[in-house]
């Protein structure tokens, strides 16, 4: 009887704990999911009471939408480069104030996080001025080393101004993942460099066969979390900069997804590309990680 309260109140004082997080859990992401599930089945401007159920019309509508199509490549060019650039440049940044020992590294640490704690409006204003024709830090340091004055407009121009937005995307996420990098190297024990460094081995053998095997669960969760932000959250940057044009060329699925439902009163159609962005966020979470699968190498 004894051993009976005793779990029982264990459970209950792991309730206490679990429970409220759940709660909000279902409040906050379950629900709005299910939600937005419902209205995409429905033709509904999003402010009037009255809604037309259509079935899975907003979808067959997105099939043949090619804005969708180009958002959707956007979206998958963002996670490319963001993953290739942030992840090359934290992982360099952070074997080099680990394993280099610069007597400033604390310093650099913190200059290097300061973007992760300012807020992506600002970040998106900020890059609008460099990206100025006129007035753009950019411009002005590309006239230095030419005759004429550099006047590109560098937001202007469908072909490349999805690749502007790569720069302050990759900027404000160096520092969160570098210092993820830099517990991770630094839980590695110094004699296996040591042992290694006897036998002759430098600092790219040092890295390949002892940082990276090491690092990789550190590395493959900081892939992933680039992966799902960006499909979730570029549209604020976009937004920012260049409210998805021009004509169209830098829309991703969550700006298109707030032109339709808050712009063009097109609710429903809005939620169904909230479900794609939901149904193509779990798919390459999936993909990633069979791609990433890796045998995991325990520090003894």
């Amino acid at each position: 009887m004894k051993l009976g309260t005793t779990k029982w109140q264990r459970n209950l004082f792991i309730a206490t704990f679990v429970l409220p997080t759940f709660l909000f859990f279902c409040l906050f992401m379950v629900y709005p999911v299910i939600q937005a599930m419902y209205y995409s089945l429905f033709d509904w401007s999003g402010s009037s009471d009255h809604k037309t159920f259509i079935g899975l019309d907003n979808f067959k509508e997105m099939i043949h939408d090619p804005i969708v199509w180009n958002a959707m490549g956007n979206d998958y060019f963002l996670v490319v480069g963001k993953i290739i650039g942030i992840m090359i440049l934290a992982t360099f940044f952070a074997i080099a104030l680990t394993r280099f020992r610069f007597k400033l590294s604390n310093f650099f640490r913190s200059i290097f996080f300061i973007p992760n704690v300012i807020s992506v409006v600002v970040i998106g204003v900020l890059w609008n001025f460099i990206y100025n024709p006129q007035i753009g830090f950019l411009n002005s340091f590309l006239s230095l080393f030419t005759k004429d004055k550099v006047d590109i407009t560098w937001l202007g121009f469908t072909s490349h101004t999805i690749w502007m937005l790569l720069p302050p995307a990759i900027w404000a996420g160096i520092g969160f993942y570098m210092i993820l990098l830099i517990a991770a190297i630094q839980s590695i024990p110094e004699s296996y460099y040591e042992a290694s460094g006897l036998e002759g081995a430098g600092q790219w053998t040092q890295f390949r066969y002892i940082t990276l095997p090491l690092i990789w669960e550190q590395m493959k969760v900081s892939i992933l979390n680039i992966m799902m932000t960006t499909l979730n959250g570029s549209f604020v940057i976009v937004m920012i900069m260049t409210n998805g044009g021009p004509d169209n060329s830098t829309q991703v699925m969550g700006s298109y997804l707030y032109q339709m439902a808050f712009t063009q009163y097109h609710f429903g159609y809005g939620a169904a590309i909230g479900v794609l962005i939901l149904i193509v966020s779990l798919i390459t979470t999936i993909i990633l990680q069979r791609l990433m699968r890796q045998e995991t190498i325990e520090i003894s």
